[in-house]
């Protein structure tokens, strides 16, 4: 057999596995419809993120394929959100512009097919979700190189919603330009802050090239899309948008950048996981060794704290504070209810959500 023929005989056999594949999808969305209008029927959560977690996890204990573990995520987080469009269409709010990597955030977890606003600040994604003319938001809480978002943390504080679940989403910057030729960008667009992670290639490959600033690294691909002689250090879905060509992949200067972003919505129900994570604020008497008792109570328990920060409380003219904290577990564990009762009144819940970083 020569290889035209072998390759057809072979392509044969994926065309037959292809419609296998989508015969058995369409078959998984016919269930997905029914529990869709059970849920409807009960205005229930349609993203459960503990449910889609332990699906992941029971398909690589399965796994005997070339598949590895990324691969079947991706794949199958793409299935989730058809399904959850199928089941029941939300609206997902993310910090704008299109392009940003919130916007790359909420697609990893909603998928392609959702419908997405992009808003301009982070208080306005949180009072879309709020205000339930959205069903989720998605904004950044954390990034590892950068530090806390304290903007996130203080609409955490003020305004009545829930953690879902958390996202930590790897942000590779691109350089991306028209030009074939490095030696004829004469400019490059972004965001100062892409700018300084991303500041050894800079000086490596554009050490006299000028550095323009702009709100966005969207907004940087737009005009470098539009100039010549122009680059932009943005995101790879921002370059998706504007069909700007890449010539440089993931730039950054750390390989570890990591930013955290948290899915919000008005209501919150996940179930325990078994892998999960709390975030509570607490507000504590200002006297000596309250602070310390409070964190005692989680060795007391055996809890472990992934995190803790203060924060000035802004109706007051003094310097006084509330904490947030994450810790491992879930809200119903019966060790944390203990510490709920003893400090009843003092903590508020932010959600249980399935742990991921």
């Amino acid at each position: 057999m020569n290889i035209e023929n072998a390759l057809q005989t072979l392509r044969h056999k994926i065309d037959t596995l292809d419609s296998q594949i989508l015969e058995l999808l369409n078959k998984r969305m016919e269930i997905v419809k029914e529990i869709g209008r059970l849920k409807k029927s009960n205005n229930a959560l349609i993203y459960r993120p503990e449910r889609e977690r332990a699906i992941l996890q029971r398909l690589a204990s399965q796994n005997k394929g070339l598949l590895n573990q990324a691969a079947i995520d991706a794949i199958f987080l793409e299935i989730f959100a058809v399904a959850r469009n199928i089941e029941m269409p939300e609206k997902v709010a993310f910090l704008g512009p299109e392009g940003s990597f919130s916007h790359q955030a909420a697609e990893s977890r909603f998928g392609a097919m959702s419908e997405y606003i992009s808003l301009p600040s982070i208080k306005a994604v949180f009072e879309s979700v709020h205000t339930e003319r959205v069903r989720f938001g998605v904004v950044p809480i954390e990034n590892n190189q950068e530090g806390t978002v304290t903007e996130t943390i203080d609409l955490l504080n003020q305004i009545d919603v829930r953690i879902v679940a958390e996202i930590p989403l790897p942000i590779h910057f691109a350089l991306a330009s028209n030009e074939e030729n490095i030696k004829q960008i004469q400019k490059i667009y972004s965001r100062e802050i892409a700018f300084r992670q991303c500041r050894k290639f800079l000086n490596d490959y554009f050490p006299n090239t000028l550095l323009v600033n702009v709100e966005s690294t969207s907004k940087a691909a737009e005009l470098a899309c539009q100039e010549t002689g122009t680059a932009a250090l943005c995101s790879h879905i921002a370059a998706k948008i504007y069909d700007l060509p890449v010539l440089f992949e993931n730039v950054e200067d750390n390989a570890h950048n990591t930013t955290r972003f948290l899915i919000i919505s008005k209501t919150f129900s996940n179930q325990a996981s078994g892998q999960d994570k709390t975030t509570i604020l607490v507000d504590l008497p200002d006297k000596a060794g309250s602070l310390a008792t409070f964190l005692q109570e989680f060795d007391r328990y055996g809890i472990n704290l992934n995190k803790i920060e203060s924060h000035p409380r802004k109706n007051e003219a003094q310097f006084k504070y509330w904490f947030y904290i994450d810790f491992e577990g879930h809200i119903e564990d019966k060790n944390v209810q203990r510490i709920l009762e003893e400090y009843d009144g003092q903590i508020r819940c932010l959600g249980s959500y399935v742990k991921l970083c």
